[in-house]
């Protein structure tokens, strides 16, 4: 059997050919015959998804991915994984590599593209700590994390009243917002209402 594992760190990941559809497309043009994804980190190797994949591959099996990074960030757990697979007789295709082989030369190439996927990821978190540190010294209105939300605010009234009223649930006036249940109980208790 042949399978395919995508995976991307969030969901509206589409930079560069990696969202989960074109991996999906490379991933069966390549002979994938089913498909697992994940919306997930990279720096944790155990993903629903991909634990169950690892769990179905039995001898003789081959695991495809468009790159190695996409198996993980995690230098220490690729070669794990890698030389977990190799020993249960897995072929593993990394479709920007090649096969991996289960030879020294092929154990190296392996040990050597986990670690530059596990620097790739530290040097991310080094810039995006850095970008966010420059706008704290550069920039008085800067603020971190997602931008208050703007709903409009005749709306959210109207729909509070049918909320108390009974005639609407919570969930409803909430996706009628815009907004999620959660954020809709936050907005309420920040006017110091019910509903």
């Amino acid at each position: 059997m042949i399978y395919g594992y995508a995976r991307v760190s969030t969901d509206n990941q589409s930079r560069y050919g990696t969202s989960l559809d074109d991996q999906e497309s490379v991933l069966r043009s390549n002979g994938a015959q089913q498909i697992f994804s994940d919306s997930y980190t990279g720096t944790k190797m155990h993903r629903p998804e991909f634990d169950k994949v690892v769990s179905m591959l039995r001898d003789g099996d081959t695991l495809i991915v468009t790159k190695l990074d996409r198996l993980g960030r995690s230098s220490e757990g690729i070669i794990s994984l890698m030389k977990d697979l190799l020993a249960r007789n897995i072929t593993v295709k990394v479709l920007n590599m090649g096969t991996v082989e289960n030879t020294p030369v092929g154990r190296m190439i392996v040990t050597f593209m986990a670690g530059f996927a596990e620097m790739e990821r530290d040097l991310i978190v080094e810039r995006t700590a850095s970008g966010k540190a420059y706008k704290r010294a550069t920039d008085p209105n800067w603020r971190e994390g997602r931008p208050n939300l703007q709903y409009d605010e005749t709306l959210f009234n109207e729909l509070r009243i049918k909320v108390i009223n009974g005639e609407l649930s919570a969930r409803s006036a909430a996706a009628t917002l815009g907004v999620s249940k959660s954020k809709w109980y936050n907005i309420v208790k920040e006017k110091g209402q019910t509903a």
